[in-house]
């Protein structure tokens, strides 16, 4: 709403986030400037962190400075595609047993509320890659592991007048020892993270994924960075680490998948064509689903690709200006040191300026040669530039894995319970649909 009623005016729009002044970006030259050019004036999101009163609040995400850039180092290792063969698969075998859960569903109704399913798999998924933990939630909905899952996006430690201050006044919520993850939340995946990290050093187990890496760099007390500071890691920040792989993994990518099934069942020729694909490719490794394989599958990606524009889960991207930026050809316009800077990912993504017909599910958007045309920061569900998202490799193997799997055995159509055009949930801070995504599934 902001976005269209502003658009046009200037390169920014001045308004207030919570109690504090923000600058609200309007045009991609300027979005290439904060997150890209003149990222250095702008590295900080601003957010609430906590650490030594809040450990999971010292995860990559909402650190700020010095300790970000700390932490981004040490774990970049751990995203590399090399590192993400290793987990591939995991990823694989897990799908396996989805499709198994999700056929037995099938053939006992043929409608199907996917969202929750598709939750319980990357909840499988990622309890398996982050924690070493067969979380068995496809097989029970109500394991632990999908309850706590549930509850770290729905449990605040404060309600609204708590959040509106760490928000608005992060450091001094930070001086009053103020915390924001819920304590049972904390308590559950603290004692995880002990026990894991305990029952692997005692036994010697290596699994080659996310926790034996960040057990390395806990005892890679030798290694020094360039600055020569100590490179390990604690407990507290392995477990926030790990925290923020399984909070942001899970629900990230199964909404993805339940948006791009949404948008499958009404574009049947779309669906067809993918299908096609997925069959062609496979065929072609033997049958064998390989992390060649998935990389080979182009389609597939566009799909993937075009829901994110449409469905863009984090709809805003947040930065804090680090001095008085004066905006490149605007000598009025100047975003003041401290003021918070707000992308609007979403709104972008459906401006017809950049996308031609932009509230159309449309594939062809992603083709190789439009995609080398276009600005990068012109899509940004992953951000872009030095802060861009750590683990978008991680998510989008994911995806990729579990939609090719579900389209190559099922039909998706739509039924009397789809909601047509889509209700979204007004109480998650990502974008996610109310109610579920009802569908109709039938075996191929």
């Amino acid at each position: 709403h902001h976005y269209n009623k502003f658009k046009g005016t200037g390169p920014f729009a001045g308004f207030y986030w919570f109690q504090r002044p923000a600058a609200f970006v309007l045009e991609p030259f300027l979005v290439k400037h904060i997150l890209i050019k003149d990222f250095n004036k702008f590295s900080d999101r601003g957010f609430f962190s906590n650490p030594e009163d809040d450990p999971l609040s010292g995860q990559l995400f909402v650190l700020d400075g010095h300790k970000w850039r700390s932490m981004r180092n040490k774990l970049s290792s751990t995203f590399t595609s090399g590192k993400m063969k290793y987990m591939f698969p995991t990823v694989v075998k897990i799908s396996h047993e989805f499709i198994k859960v999700f056929g037995d569903m099938a053939d006992k109704s043929s409608v199907i509320e996917v969202r929750e399913l598709l939750a319980r798999f990357t909840t499988d998924v990622i309890g398996n890659v982050a924690f070493g933990i067969e979380c068995n939630s496809l097989k029970d909905p109500e394991a632990e592991f999908r309850v706590m899952g549930r509850k770290s996006l729905t449990d605040k430690r404060h309600g609204l007048v708590g959040i509106a201050v760490l928000t608005s006044f992060p450091k001094f919520a930070k001086r009053l020892h103020l915390k924001g993850t819920a304590e049972h939340i904390e308590k559950f995946f603290m004692k995880i993270v002990r026990e894991t990290v305990d029952f692997r050093e005692k036994n010697n187990i290596r699994r080659n994924d996310f926790m034996d890496q960040l057990i390395d760099l806990k005892n890679n007390r030798l290694l020094k960075t360039e600055t020569g500071e100590d490179t390990s890691l604690t407990i507290e920040e392995i477990a926030a680490q790990t925290f923020l792989f399984f909070a942001a993994g899970f629900e990230t990518s199964s909404t993805t998948m339940g948006f791009a099934l949404y948008e499958l069942a009404q574009n049947v020729e779309i669906q067809n064509r993918l299908r096609q694909e997925c069959k062609e490719v496979l065929a072609k490794y033997n049958g064998d689903l390989t992390y060649e394989c998935i990389k080979d599958m182009q389609y597939l990606n566009q799909v993937i690709s075009e829901t994110l524009r449409l469905y863009t889960v984090l709809p805003i991207l947040n930065r804090e200006a680090l001095e008085d930026f004066v905006v490149p050809g605007y000598p009025k316009y100047v975003i003041k040191q401290g003021t918070m800077v707000i992308i609007p990912a979403g709104p972008m993504h459906r401006d017809e300026k950049l996308y031609p017909e932009p509230n159309r599910f449309n594939p062809d958007n992603f083709e190789p040669e439009k995609v080398k045309n276009r600005d990068s920061v012109e899509w940004l569900p992953f951000g872009d530039g030095p802060r861009n998202c750590i683990g978008k490799r991680f998510g989008e193997m994911q995806a990729r894995i579990g939609l090719a799997m579900l389209i190559k055995d099922f039909k998706f159509s739509v039924c009397d319970k789809t909601v047509i055009p889509i209700k979204y949930d007004k109480t998650n801070f990502v974008v996610s649909s109310e109610g579920g995504i009802h569908l109709k599934v039938e075996r191929v």
